[in-house]
């Protein structure tokens, strides 16, 4: 432990036992006389807390409260009186103070105290850090991300997105595919015109071939004027089409025509109609395996998949779900009108070490959830649903050597560092991949990393 601490007190022996106290504690600390004194040492050192007394010869604690504030709003400051002064209580906590102790010390209370307010500090920082990133991230807001596999999706959207390639975007539901193709339009010499999008899924099949191509007046039943379908709708602009893997064969072979011609018909029309727009496509199946099984066009797949981008599942970047979950925390504690400052530890570590099956669409309702059921500053473990918090760590034993190497008789730290150095090489020293096999959080594996020398 290494929390540093400024204590600040005119009385000399008072001083001297709260040092001596709060080392045996595993503090390191440093020492003002005066208001005066800690307000220069605040703007000279970096501290976790300050633990001052109020009353004091030359600056008095309140005073030496407003300085030390006045240059880190977030530096946690605890006040200690022998005047159990309600007035002075309030006062300082609406300064911003942190606790108010009463002399004589509780010295369990105070250890309490301490414990809470260098959690405090740290999960300041650690929210500052987010915000940070959540700002830098402002350039395409809705991408959110610094793992590897999201750097890497990125760049390829940057590289294709002015082009007119059709585009094929993968990967599991709740994933994000449609914000990869808004950032796919928006990135293009299209984004002044239409991104139209149709979900595949959704419709039968006479509907949808109406909702792509539009239809005659009379064309079927319920046709009772004539309409413009998505296609034209999209003219000069892009067409998303969602869950393209659900399109009834039939219908795939117009889609086909209208790609490789550039042109549609309505339902009921045999005049053929010009369009240019442009194509992008999402699905959550294997395109070519149900090619290959006869249950899609093979044609249209090789038209789609002129570039593929496949949009990584979210425990393969489980290091961006602190960015993630603090992007969607300001979002609905501003829409439901809280004051949430960040994620108790405990919280977090229960969201790291959950798989997400869900994917980012689950984390967004986590959250929310959470956002909702939340009365405190933090949101905790009670807040968040049952299956995350009660996430089983990921199973270890196949990152165990195997082969004839007993592990009878080893130390557990032997056995430890072998666990971890043999997940390292099976996840390809992906260490966010390794937490995750392993259990525990990114911070924890690189503590143990540290101690046995392996970084």
């Amino acid at each position: 432990m290494n929390n540093g601490i400024l204590v600040v007190d005119d009385d000399d022996a008072h001083r001297g036992m709260l040092r001596t106290m709060l080392r045996s504690w595993g503090y390191t600390v440093d020492e003002a006389a005066d208001g005066d004194e800690a307000v220069a040492l605040v703007r000279e050192k970096a501290f976790d807390v300050v633990l001052t007394d109020v009353r004091m010869a030359r600056m008095d604690g309140i005073h030496a409260l407003k300085g030390i504030l006045e240059y880190n709003p977030a530096l946690p400051v605890v006040l200690m009186t022998a005047y159990s002064s309600v007035e002075t209580a309030v006062e300082a906590l609406r300064l911003g103070a942190y606790d108010y102790l009463v002399k004589p010390l509780d010295f369990e209370a105070l250890k309490h105290t301490l414990e809470q307010a260098i959690e405090h500090s740290r999960l300041s920082v650690e929210n500052r850090e987010l915000r940070r990133q959540l700002t830098d991230a402002a350039a395409r807001p809705d991408i959110l991300g610094r793992s590897q596999a999201i750097k890497d999706m990125l760049q390829i959207i940057s590289t294709v997105a002015p082009t007119e390639a059709t585009v094929l975007i993968t990967g599991e539901s709740g994933t994000g595919k449609e914000l990869v193709a808004r950032a796919l339009h928006e990135g293009s010499a299209r984004a002044d015109k239409p991104l139209v999008t149709v979900n595949c899924a959704a419709l039968a099949e006479n509907l949808l071939e109406s909702e792509l191509f539009g239809h005659e007046k009379g064309s079927f039943t319920g046709a009772d004027r004539r309409r413009e379908g998505r296609f034209m709708q999209a003219d000069g602009g892009t067409l998303f089409l969602d869950e393209i893997g659900e399109m009834p064969l039939p219908l795939q072979a117009k889609l086909l025509r209208a790609l490789q011609q550039g042109e549609v018909q309505r339902v009921g029309s045999d005049a053929p109609i010009n369009v240019d727009v442009r194509v992008l496509a999402a699905t959550n199946r294997d395109l070519r395996r149900e090619a290959a099984e006869k249950r899609f066009r093979e044609d249209l797949y090789f038209r789609l998949n002129v570039i593929s981008i496949e949009v990584p599942s979210l425990c393969r970047r489980s290091e961006d779900i602190p960015l993630l979950a603090a992007h969607f925390l300001q979002r609905f504690a501003e829409r439901n009108r809280k004051t949430i400052k960040g994620f108790a530890p405990q919280a977090l570590d229960s969201m790291l070490r959950y798989s997400w099956p869900g994917n980012v669409r689950e984390l967004e309702n986590a959250v929310e959830r959470a956002v909702i059921l939340c009365n405190g500053d933090l949101i905790t473990g009670r807040e968040l649903p049952a299956n995350v918090v009660d996430a089983s760590p990921a199973e270890t034993a196949d990152a165990v050597p195997e082969g004839d190497i007993s592990l009878a008789g080893l130390s557990l730290d032997t056995v430890e560092r072998r666990a971890i150095e043999e997940t390292l090489r099976q996840t390809g020293d992906n260490k966010s991949e390794a937490a995750r096999r392993l259990g525990i959080t990114r911070a924890t594996l690189h503590n143990k990393l540290r101690k046995y020398g392996l970084e």
